[in-house]
């Protein structure tokens, strides 16, 4: 049985001091139980979407490598 959550979406904004306050990162599970990440550009006279979607493998993989990069932050 695979658990799908419905209509939940998390929203990362960005960083003020990087000016990327306009850029939001959105992520949640599809329909096809695969994550769907998106990040939107939202200036006022400029929008783009770009986004991706990974099998729960890979979600996986990036997750792991976003804890290693994290604790290399200082």
């Amino acid at each position: 049985m695979r658990f799908i959550m419905g209509n939940v979406k998390l929203i990362f904004c960005g960083n003020e001091e990087a000016e990327q306050s306009e850029k939001q990162l959105q992520l949640y599970v599809n329909i096809n139980g695969m994550l769907f990440i998106e990040i939107e550009h939202l200036d006022a006279g400029y929008y783009s979407t770009q986004y991706t979607v990974l099998d729960k493998e890979t979600a996986i993989k990036l997750s792991r490598e976003l804890k290693k990069q994290i604790a290399l932050m200082y």
